[in-house]
């Protein structure tokens, strides 16, 4: 019960945390100041255009969102990670699998991901706080110093292109690599073309 109180004030701040987050940006884009080098109808011109380009990068930024929000709803992870850990240079990598049921967008970059861990003993769903950053159009989803219930800090860069995902992880001081295949019928890429 504890652990779910946490988790629930923590949501209530991440979500705080994005509203504030995107209150400054409202105004950017509907100033009508003018400019120190520029007369009245430059700066109209000016804003008109920054304005058509901030929509078009807007409809595909929302375009991309959907997108990935209908693909990371009910997918699994299955793969492998190392470990970085003194000793471990001659161990195999590991097998793991993470199951995604669904995915929130919060707002700007934040993302609620709700998640099925299986790892060593525990098995566990709960909902996991990431920023999801756009490289074109691939994905790379990051978690920074998040404490997962019962299992300590972790922090991930992931990046998934077509049926595959790779990328770095850290759990306090051990880290390592993750690879693997993502178990969707159609790869990331393929939704872009529809």
């Amino acid at each position: 019960m504890m652990h779910f109180l946490i988790l629930k004030i923590g949501h209530c701040c991440l979500v705080m945390a994005c509203l504030i987050l995107a209150l400054p940006t409202t105004s950017v884009f509907g100033s009508d100041s003018p400019t120190p080098h520029g007369s009245e109808t430059d700066n109209h011109q000016d804003t008109a255009g920054s304005q058509k380009i901030h929509q078009g990068t807007s409809k595909r930024g929302n375009q991309l969102n959907k997108s990935l929000k209908n693909f990371l709803t009910e997918i699994t992870f299955h793969g492998h990670f190392t470990t970085d850990k003194k000793g471990s240079e001659e161990e195999l990598p590991k097998q793991d699998e993470y199951t995604i049921t669904s995915a929130i967008l919060v707002g700007g970059d934040y993302w609620l991901l709700t998640s099925r861990i299986r790892y060593r003993d525990i098995d566990i769903t709960l909902p996991v706080p990431v920023t999801i950053h756009w490289s074109a159009t691939t994905p790379v989803i990051t978690l920074e110093d998040v404490t997962l219930p019962g299992m300590g800090a972790f922090s991930a860069r992931v990046l998934l292109h077509k049926n595959q995902y790779a990328g770095t992880w850290q759990h306090d001081d051990v880290g390592g690599h993750l690879f693997g295949t993502l178990s969707k019928n159609e790869s990331f890429s393929d939704i872009f073309a529809k």
